[in-house]
């Protein structure tokens, strides 16, 4: 038989140097001695003989090795050659294999590689990454992975022993490269080995990939994210016609493998009772391990529905090496992390706080990324995700990489993982971490360690950019979503849309207020009265962005106590100053976010590497701040003048912020299109006020709605008797006032009762 190709082109197949193996290997149809026939070419290493088998003529026909023992050639005089099959034989074993080489048309079209190109393909997850597909007939999984400096680039798993020969992949366009294997299914490891022109090679995690291996482990596993049957339809339609900013939202922040762990004797099952594997995690404490989505679905919903919670925001839920980071070194932005469980487990637990009516937050981590060999780092022997300069492209403090936002592939890689979470995973928002870091360009970097921008200036204006057309396409997509933002400057507008300048958010961290805060209330109450402006001084600048007042994560690590631990004075002082602190934060504008452990006052710090301390709620102090949690979530969720007017001056009215000797602070919260309000009367001291008169703008009963003093929170249950009657007093400017008791750290919250001053006039 002559052979129909050269020496130099089997050897470009078995040395891994060419592009596009399917111009060698495969069906070809040539013309030979004048009449057409079909020559079937692969490349099969460890092979000591092969047929090419037509299952449907039940033939078969030898192939010959060619040039390379393990290169083999048949020539079949047929007519039409469609699903032919291998059978190989490999010592004394034996398989048949669909041929993957004779799936030749591109996934990709041209059109999906122009918005590609531009950084517009918002649902590019649907094409990069491992998708089960059917192709002629055939059942298997099309790999496709965006490598463009790359010289080959393979397709390597359990299925082909981790062996870089046996399945090349073809590039196509500007630097994709995809291939077919059929007779994959649900389960395969596999992974990427990207060469690059030196011949070095990488093995890399599937950037695209949508589950990877629990850790140490690194590779990706083909799944079916659209395998999941929905129940939260309502929950869906309502969220798109609704206003986010008009509506309560009160934020359970979690960490969700150490929010509550189980004992590893303890087997983890699913809702039917079916025994699944554990996840164990050494540095846990000993006999510990993760509890899953399921079992969280289970035990953590409740518990937050019962804490009056409208949302829960999960510390980063995307694939991560190393438990320590609290999930925010990313290595699988497509990949839900599988400590607690596969996709479908983490879309039931979505699924389940929808149909309690519980929304979902993600923290999402668009600033950086890890060095990690299996990661995106280097990714196909260059600087392509990142910067190649790392005055532009290193945090060196953080020891990560940062995103190269001036590539259109690189935004369109983070856009469309952002509308993927929102798609697949149905989660109602973002919290975007570390927004600071994106938007400056000396971040944490000295003097000649970071590069200015084209105008000689400090802001990293490609990450405004990419931050703006993110914002813009989410809310494009999915009306009613939320966008947060972590960011601690005075960069402007960042909660503004994009159509105005702004970023595009709807929610900022307001950073500055939790500082004031926290140093104010760290401090003797002795000294507050010189420090008033920490209290008031928020309301300054309250409106000019969208705020969300958070108690976080960070607050309660790295030296610096838990919360309760932040207060002065002895036990009963401590508690009373936390429930002053958390009414006051109910009360002023703003969205709110309690982090998990806050809502019963635990003391130590915060442990990624264990469980809450529970065992605390068996004393009554941590129960009743626990009740007064649930209390001031119901109130703020109950009353509109708490939440519907939160970025507006509308929504707000100082009664007075003067009285610094007494460190007392009183105001209005007024509701959108009503004229109902509450009045919020605040003392800071452990000194209680007899006769203390506030003004009040109209006549009337004012019942006491809450007060944090109450005894059932653990305070000293003074009070004003169920409410107050507004005198003809003027007082504040205003023409009425009540004599209220101002209970020792205290919170109290007043509404006008119109139905009872009604029926007073009447009588």
């Amino acid at each position: 038989m002559s052979m129909t190709v050269t020496p130099e082109q089997i050897d470009r197949i078995v040395w891994n140097q060419h592009q596009d193996p399917f111009e060698i290997l495969g069906p070809h149809q040539l013309e030979q001695d004048g009449k057409p026939v079909w020559v079937v070419r692969a490349y099969l290493p460890n092979a000591d003989a092969a047929w090419v088998v037509l299952p449907e003529e039940r033939k078969e026909y030898p192939m010959q090795a060619v040039h390379h023992p393990h290169f083999y050639e048949s020539t079949l005089e047929v007519a039409e050659l469609a699903n032919y099959q291998i059978r190989v034989r490999e010592g004394e074993h034996e398989r048949v294999i669909y041929d993957p080489y004779a799936f030749r048309s591109p996934h990709m079209t041209d059109f999906d590689l122009h918005l590609f190109g531009e950084g517009n393909h918002h649902r590019l997850y649907e094409k990069l990454g491992a998708h089960l597909s059917e192709l002629n007939g055939v059942k298997g999984v099309l790999f496709a992975v965006w490598a463009p400096n790359a010289r080959n680039v393979s397709v390597i798993g359990d299925f082909n022993h981790w062996d870089g020969r046996k399945h090349q992949m073809r590039r196509i366009g500007s630097g994709i490269w995809e291939l077919f294997i059929p007779d994959l299914t649900v389960g395969e490891h596999y992974k990427y080995e990207v060469k690059n022109d030196a011949g070095h090679i990488y093995e890399k995690s599937d950037p695209y990939g949508f589950q990877q291996e629990v850790r140490p482990k690194t590779a990706s596993i083909v799944t079916d994210v659209d395998d999941y049957t929905w129940g939260d339809r309502d929950w869906m339609e309502q969220r798109r016609h609704t206003d986010p900013l008009t509506q309560p939202i009160s934020v359970y922040e979690v960490h969700m493998g150490s929010w509550l762990n189980a004992s590893a004797s303890e087997p983890a099952t699913t809702p039917d009772g079916e025994i699944i594997p554990p996840v164990i995690v050494a540095e846990l404490k000993p006999g510990a391990r993760f509890l899953t989505y399921r079992e969280l679905a289970a035990k953590l919903i409740p518990y937050v529905k019962e804490l009056g919670f409208t949302h829960i925001e999960m510390l980063p839920l995307a694939e991560h090496p190393f438990d320590g980071s609290w999930g925010y070194q990313v290595t699988g932005y497509y990949a839900a992390t599988s400590r607690y469980g596969t996709p479908q487990d983490l879309m039931y637990f979505i699924d389940q706080c929808h149909q309690n009516g519980i929304g979902v937050i993600m923290d999402w981590v668009p600033g950086h990324f890890p060095k990690d060999g299996h990661g995106l780092a280097h990714f196909d022997g260059t600087a392509l995700y990142e910067h190649a300069d790392p005055r532009r492209g290193e945090h060196k403090e953080w020891g990560t990489l940062v995103f190269n936002y001036s590539r259109h592939e690189v935004r369109n890689f983070l856009v469309a993982n952002v509308l993927f979470w929102f798609d697949k995973y149905h989660i109602d928002g973002i919290r975007v971490d570390a927004v600071a870091s994106m938007l400056y360009l000396d971040y944490c970097r000295k003097e000649g360690e970071w590069l200015p921008n084209q105008y000689g200036g400090r802001e990293n204006i490609e990450a405004a950019d990419f931050l703006r057309q993110m914002n813009h396409v989410l809310f494009s997509h999915y009306p009613g979503a939320l966008s947060i933002a972590e960011e601690s400057t005075s960069w402007p507008m960042v909660s503004w849309p994009t159509y105005v300048g702004g970023l595009g958010f709807n929610l900022k961290w307001n950073m500055g207020w939790m500082h004031d805060m926290l140093d104010y209330f760290n401090m003797d109450p002795w000294f507050r009265q010189f420090h008033q402006n920490n209290v008031t001084f928020s309301i300054m600048y309250a409106f000019s962005e969208n705020f969300m007042l958070a108690l976080s994560h960070d607050e309660v690590v790295h030296g610096k106590s838990n919360m309760i631990g932040k207060m002065p004075g002895d036990e009963w002082q401590k508690f009373a100053n936390l429930r002053c602190l958390y009414s006051y934060m109910f009360t002023h504008p703003g969205k709110k976010t309690l982090f998990m452990s806050m809502e019963f006052g635990q003391w130590s710090e915060w442990n990624v590497w264990g469980d809450l301390d529970w065992n605390l709620l068996q004393f009554e102090s941590h129960q009743k701040l626990k009740r007064f949690v649930t209390e001031i979530n119901r109130l703020y969720c109950t009353e509109p003048a708490l939440y519907t007017q939160d970025f507006s001056h509308d929504g707000f009215e100082w009664i007075d912020c003067s009285d610094n000797r007494h460190s007392v602070v009183s105001f209005l919260r007024k509701a959108k299109e009503s004229d109902e309000f509450v009045v919020t009367v605040c003392n800071f001291t452990p000194q209680p006020h007899s006769h203390y008169r506030v003004g009040v703008p109209k006549p009337g009963f004012y019942t006491e709605l809450f007060n944090s003093d109450a005894r059932e929170y653990g305070g000293s249950n003074m009070g004003n008797l169920g409410g107050k009657w507004a005198e003809e007093w003027s007082y504040h400017n205003r023409p009425y006032s009540i004599d209220l008791c101002l209970p020792p750290l205290s919170v109290l919250v007043l509404k006008l009762d119109s139905q009872k001053s009604l029926e007073a006039m009447k009588a």
